[in-house]
């Protein structure tokens, strides 16, 4: 089998430069289009070393991982909310359409819940399904706001994450259309901790969506 492209680039978003790191399939169509963000320690780069990327291609993904603004080869840009509060949802919409992205798969751990959350609530045509990971800023939005998303949604947490995990699927559970992975024994980074396991549930529930 081909082995996918990767490539790296930057796209300008509201004036600000974004780095990203790109897969795709090498000899198809992209079936979906998956869009990879990250938590406050991590960037693309994550995803990259994690073979995610690799992975999504070889199964016939587009999958694009930006670094967030202020953080890894972004870190010159400047957020349009401080840390820990819900960023205006215009700001991925910007990034989707610079990225020409259409519906998307939106995987968001842990910080990149701020950017997610706020685009999943005012955007969600935007969305072809949303994969919470341990998000931030869960408790920022109401039972009856989640109450009317019908976007997919595969909340994700390890089950040693008592706090983030906890509060994030008590919060996320409100969305009608999800459903949830538990990694045993993980952490907070917990596709870190259970790669294998965060692939094989991942996938699964991107084959349910084509």
């Amino acid at each position: 089998m081909a082995a996918p492209q990767l490539t790296e680039s930057t796209i300008t978003v509201e004036s600000q430069t974004l780095f990203y790191r790109q897969a795709q399939p090498a000899q198809q169509a992209p079936k979906l289009t998956v869009l990879l963000l990250h938590g406050i320690r991590f960037s693309s780069d994550t995803w990259l070393q994690l073979q995610t990327l690799a992975m999504l291609a070889e199964n016939g993904y587009r999958a694009v991982a930006i670094d967030l603004p202020g953080l890894g080869r972004s870190k010159d840009a400047v957020a349009p909310a401080p840390v820990g509060q819900p960023a205006p949802g215009t700001f991925l919409k910007a990034v989707s359409e610079a990225l020409c992205l259409g519906p998307a798969v939106v995987i968001s751990p842990s910080l990149s819940g701020m950017y997610s959350l706020p685009f999943l609530l005012q955007h969600n045509h935007l969305l072809k399904a949303y994969v919470p990971v341990a998000p931030i800023c869960t408790e920022k939005f109401t039972a009856e706001q989640y109450a009317q998303i019908k976007t997919p949604t595969l909340i994700v947490y390890g089950d040693q994450d008592v706090e983030l995990g906890q509060t994030s699927l008590n919060n996320l559970r409100h969305l009608p259309e999800h459903r949830v992975l538990v990694l045993q024994g993980a952490g907070h980074a917990c596709y870190l901790d259970k790669p294998n396991e965060w692939h094989r549930g991942l996938l699964a529930f991107l084959q349910q969506l084509e």
